[in-house]
């Protein structure tokens, strides 16, 4: 089915819905579909790069676990 089919058909079938709540629904989702509204399109290029490292460095397990964190914190203010 090509877009402009995908459209029409949608179109009808939302042209046959009398429920006010799932019109809401549907404008709701599809409003939120839109990838003008998708956070990641706001962010600057440096910000992306950064997540995405973010997301390699632990996908390799480049990191240094909570555990070890609140083991050297408790050490450095003598709670051991």
């Amino acid at each position: 089915m090509s877009s402009a089919e995908l459209k029409y058909s949608l179109h009808q079938l939302i042209d046959g819905i009398t429920d006010k709540n799932v019109l809401q629904a549907v404008y709701t989702l599809l409003s939120k579909a839109s990838e003008d509204d998708d956070w990641w399109n706001s962010l600057s290029e440096k910000s992306k790069q950064s997540i995405l490292r973010g997301l390699d460095d632990a996908d390799n397990e480049r990191f240094v676990s909570e555990h070890e964190v609140k083991a050297k914190v408790n050490k450095l203010l003598g709670r051991v």
